[in-house]
This record gives structure tokens, sequence and C-alpha cells, in this order.
């Protein structure tokens, strides 16, 4: 079975949501998991613990396993993650330029079709630029730190 494949059904099965996996030449396994309540320490331990024996039963090396959540500038990669975060904001990086320019930051709308929405604060206002999937090169959310509620 493929690697990704692997992986994949290992986390899903367990609950989570497979958001990237890296895995460098030299043995590294990199495994983000997300879901919607969010990850912590012990959702990466019992992930950990799930992969490292699947890995060991199908016979597949490694040097390093690490599972971690995504991070407050989770990537996008999918119509899900698109659905799941609209109303965020985030970053849009184009693989062509638009209006001479290739990134955007503003709020994600829901997707429609194949097209992503994003408002952006424009000189006159605010404007709705929509992107269809096939032109994004990556996408983001942009953290939001309220610093207002630290104690």
């Amino acid at each position: 079975m493929q690697l990704s494949k692997l992986i994949k059904n290992s986390v899903t099965g367990l609950g989570y949501e497979l958001v990237n996996l890296e895995h460098s030449r030299r043995g590294m396994l990199r495994v983000f998991i997300d879901q919607p309540a969010g990850i912590a320490l012990d959702d990466c331990q019992k992930v950990t613990r799930q992969l490292q024996h699947v890995l060991t039963v199908e016979n597949i090396n490694y040097e390093r396993l690490e599972v971690s959540s995504p991070g407050l500038d989770r990537p996008l990669k999918n119509r899900a993650d698109f659905q799941r975060f609209a109303g965020n904001k985030a970053i849009v990086t184009l693989k062509h330029p638009l209006n001479h320019s290739k990134s955007f930051c503003g709020i994600l709308h829901a997707p429609n079709d194949d097209k992503i929405g994003l408002e952006v604060k424009g000189k006159d206002g605010s404007i709705r630029l929509d992107f269809a999937f096939a032109d994004l090169e990556r996408a983001c959310l942009v953290p939001q730190v309220d610093f207002r509620s630290r104690k």
C-alpha cells in the first residue's frame, strides 16, 4: 500500500483529518492532523502510537516520526477546507498574476462550484474576488491573535 494512503487511513480511522504529510529522503515523516475541536498533545501522542505500530507492521523504514497540528496558519488544500474556514481571514497565492498581483489577503467566502471567494480591502472599500480552484498555488489561514484576552 502507498505510504500516504496508509497514513491517511490510519489517521482518519482515529477520527482525525490528515492535513499534510511530508516525507524526506533521510527518513523523516512529518504528519499534520486536525479536527474541528483542535489538536492537543494527547491527540498527537495517540496518532504517533498508532502510526508507529502501523509502520512497523507494514515494515516501512523511517528515521523519525513527528505528528503535530497544522498550526494557526493552517494550509487550505481542498474544497472542504475552504468551506469549513469560510468567514476567516486567509492569504491566497495564485499561479498567475491578477491585476499585477499573485497574493491576496482577505476574508474567505464559502466555495461556489469551482470558485473561491475572497473579500479584500481596496482603495474604495471592500471588493470580492473570485478565483478558480485550478488557479490557486496555495492558501493558508492568517493567525488571529487577541492579546486583550490574555491575563
